[in-house]
């Protein structure tokens, strides 16, 4: 895996280097519509949250670019049960290196993988009265249970405009299982990351 990333890392400084005239830098924000994939959350609700964070659109060709960013991402799920309901918030710092391919003006389809690197992780139960009224709740941190790092495939499209704002929705798949071996109290199964995110942004350049 950290082959991987640097391998991901050279390739990009490489296509800094010889296109520099050719790269133009940007911020986006957006929702993420979260989950994690197993057998143990299959009926579980997923987490609603936000993304922001910085990007950069490296030119290959004209139709071909690279595009690299810097994200902060809340995801997780929510999970209700009879008198309440518990939620796993976890927050990524993510990397996704995205190969662009625009197909006609302004539109484009992406792939690529995503690096990601936790920074929070937190469970909280929430107990409810028969009338919804929030009784009691407690939250405390799973760190010590979650893995720190976290790869996924993704793919999405985006509309760019000629002013530079731009839309995008994007689907990442993790690879990797979010929790080290059994983290007791939460969730034992093999769970992996599950993100919809649909985002807007705007190239300064």
């Amino acid at each position: 895996m950290k082959k991987l990333m640097l391998c991901a890392a050279v390739a990009v400084l490489g296509f800094t280097t010889v296109n520099a005239q050719a790269i133009r830098f940007g911020a986006k924000a957006g929702v993420n519509f979260a989950n994690l994939s197993g057998d143990d959350v299959e009926n579980a609700d997923g987490r609603t949250g936000l993304n922001a964070g910085l990007v950069a659109e490296i030119g290959i060709t004209e139709t071909f670019k690279v595009q690299p960013e810097v994200l902060y991402s809340q995801q997780g799920l929510q999970e209700d049960f009879q008198g309440g309901e518990s939620k796993l918030k976890l927050d990524y710092i993510n990397v996704p290196v995205m190969a662009k391919y625009y197909v006609a003006e302004g539109f484009a389809l992406e792939a690529g993988p995503q690096f990601g690197f936790n920074i929070s992780s937190k469970y909280e139960i929430q107990i409810e009265g028969q009338d919804g009224e929030e009784l009691a709740s407690t939250q405390s941190d799973v760190e010590d249970g979650v893995e720190a790092f976290d790869f996924g495939i993704g793919g999405g499209v985006s509309y760019t405009l000629p002013s530079g704002l731009f839309v995008q929705a994007r689907y990442v798949h993790g690879l990797t299982s979010v929790y080290q071996g059994s983290n007791e109290g939460v969730f034992q199964d093999d769970l992996n990351n599950s993100n919809l995110s649909v985002s807007i942004g705007y190239f300064f350049n």
